[in-house]
């Protein structure tokens, strides 16, 4: 009787340890219950509780100690193996997990059911291929693995179908993922976790074809979960659709209940905003929001910023700030875009001051190249360089030294813009945007002689090839210099065929000439490539008033009329002081 209650008590006090490790997230109170084990040697399955140790420090991420406990085991079973495959997965290395079932096999030990999803699971991390230890061939390990699936008899186990589906679409399979899709599940088989699976894949791989396969999977009857609604959404946000796709699909949602969920609600919001004329739909899916994150607040202020409203976004990014919701860097970089369409210092100052308290490890270069594009635009150099010269240097992408180039000569100060440049050269090389920056500087700048060393040193000594907007800036350069026949030989000397564009950048260097023969040339090629673009005839005019020939002007502005010329109004923003 005695021996009865003992065993019992044993057993009350295995299942007391296994369900605290199981629950436990903390590796100080992991580690407690890990000293009090050692003190106890009467356990009758001291492998039980040793397994659930070793998932503790997996769960916990304390991967040291997990390698510890795993090689201090004296006795392991086919759960410690698995236990241990799956642990390194999940913490973010499945080599280690792949080296440990690679000892498993050598050491005899059969895999169950868990041990080959574990892997299949570490599979689905691109990796480079792995030599059968069977066969002597080049395999990649989702295949590898599914062999021993097919070997042990487990085919009809759905999870792991599902498992090596995923590890096909996740390495870039796609279409082998679709005949397997296709040969291996029956209609029975296809549960929502295979065609979430499918779906994924395509959002990634194949856009297009993710309404197909959500109109296969509501015929087959198969009820989708919020996952699927976010994954379909997102897909329709991303193409060309009718409105009635997202109509349906919303609708379908609201049937299925499943419209409380945020992230949901997040894809719903992003694909109305991803669609023209649609931006009110989005708003309303935002209002009507149970619960919202910073993403939420971001997407909707972004979609205000792309519909022509940056004075509703930087108000929706306020507004979320004032309910206590902490930016994130993708907020931050929207709101410096805010500030420097909105042309608004005040603004960007203070988001500055956002980003300064976030501190650098919340933020990228993303993020520093949006503030300094804001504060070149917005006419401050000086921030534009404190910012640039703060940076890490390894930080500093071409992006960020063409921005400051620009910067520089957007505001005047083209002889810094260079000196910048030939910095650049040391430590970073240049991309095509970069010399567009660089001839632009040199054409504000006049500095015709550099601009010709720029041009040619393109090709020569950074392999890229000039295209039009290149050739642009140096008609500018020229013509802006009064080097008019030089521009004019460029464009017909060029490659390819000239855009209109071309023809009315040298229009324009005419108009500050008084060239007016050049003018009449240029003029007729712009309109003969493109006949409807007001630009090209009010340059022509502005150059014959200013010659005071005014036949021409009257010439002009019939042409206008009987061509049905339009003139697109200009807007700009303003900031008003309440």
């Amino acid at each position: 009787m005695a021996i009865g209650s003992k065993q019992e008590e044993e057993e009350e006090e295995e299942c007391f340890y296994s369900t605290h490790l199981q629950s436990c997230r903390c590796v100080f109170s992991g580690k407690s219950i890990h000293a009090a084990l050692h003190k106890k040697s009467y356990f009758s399955n001291p492998v039980f509780l040793q397994n659930h140790l070793l998932n503790m420090y997996f769960n916990c991420r304390d991967i040291a100690s997990a390698r510890q406990q795993f090689d201090e085991m004296p006795d392991r079973n086919v759960v410690t193996w698995s236990s241990a495959i799956s642990g390194f997965v999940r913490c973010g290395i499945p080599q280690s997990g792949m080296s440990c079932y690679v000892r498993m096999q050598r050491l005899g030990v059969r895999p169950n059911q868990f041990t080959l999803l574990a892997m299949l699971n570490a599979s689905s991390v691109p990796t480079r291929s792995w030599r059968s230890m069977v066969t002597g061939l080049t395999l990649t390990l989702a295949d590898q693995v599914y062999c021993q699936v097919l070997r042990h008899g487990y085919a009809s186990n759905v999870f792991l179908l599902n498992a090596f589906l995923t590890a096909k679409i996740r390495n870039g399979k796609l279409e082998e993922a679709v005949d397997f899709f296709e040969d291996a599940f029956t209609v029975a088989r296809r549960d929502v976790v295979t065609w979430n699976s499918m779906l994924a894949g395509l959002l990634d791989l194949s856009c297009s074809q993710v309404w197909m396969f959500w109109c296969r999977m509501i015929g087959e009857g198969v009820n989708p979960n919020e996952f699927t609604f976010s994954t379909v959404l997102t897909g329709l946000a991303r193409i060309e659709t009718q409105d009635k796709t997202g109509l349906a699909t919303h609708g379908r949602l609201i049937k299925c209940g499943h419209g409380g969920d945020m992230c949901v609600g997040n894809s719903l919001m992003d694909m109305y905003l991803s669609k023209q004329q649609m931006i009110l739909d989005g708003s309303k899916v935002f209002d009507e929001m149970g619960a919202r994150d910073v993403v939420s607040w971001t997407q909707m202020a972004s979609g205000w910023f792309r519909s022509g409203q940056p004075s509703n976004a930087l108000q929706q990014v306020n507004t979320m700030m004032q309910m206590g919701i902490r930016p994130n860097r993708f907020t931050l970089a929207l709101i410096f875009n805010v500030a420097a369409t909105l042309v608004s210092l005040e603004q960007g100052l203070k988001f500055h001051g956002v980003k300064i308290k976030l501190g650098n490890h919340e933020m990228d270069d993303c993020v520093d190249n949006t503030l300094i594009d804001m504060y070149t635009k917005c006419g401050s150099m000086d921030g534009a360089s404190k910012v640039f010269w703060s940076m890490e240097p390894s930080d500093r992408s071409v992006i960020t030294w063409t921005t400051m180039i620009m910067g520089f000569a957007q505001n005047g100060l083209a002889e810094q813009a260079l000196k910048l440049f030939e910095e650049m050269l040391v430590v970073r090389e240049p991309n095509s945007i970069t010399f567009i920056c660089v001839l632009y500087a040199c054409s504000q700048g006049g500095f015709v002689d550099q601009g010709w060393r720029y041009f040619s040193s393109m090709r020569s000594d950074h392999g890229i090839v000039p295209e039009e907007d290149h050739y642009a800036c140096m008609v500018d350069l020229l013509g802006r210099a009064g080097h008019i026949a030089d521009a004019e030989a460029l464009i017909r000397t060029m490659p390819f065929r000239p855009k209109a564009l071309l023809w009315q950048t040298l229009l324009g260097a005419c108009r500050i000439h008084g060239d007016v023969e050049t003018g009449e040339r240029a003029a007729e090629k712009a309109i003969v490539l493109d006949q409807k673009d007001h630009t090209t005839y009010i340059l022509l005019s502005n150059i014959f008033a200013t010659s005071r020939h005014w036949d021409g002007v009257g010439r002009v502005r019939k042409m206008i009329a009987e061509k049905h010329v339009e003139k697109i109004h200009g807007r700009s923003w303003i900031e008003v002081i309440r």
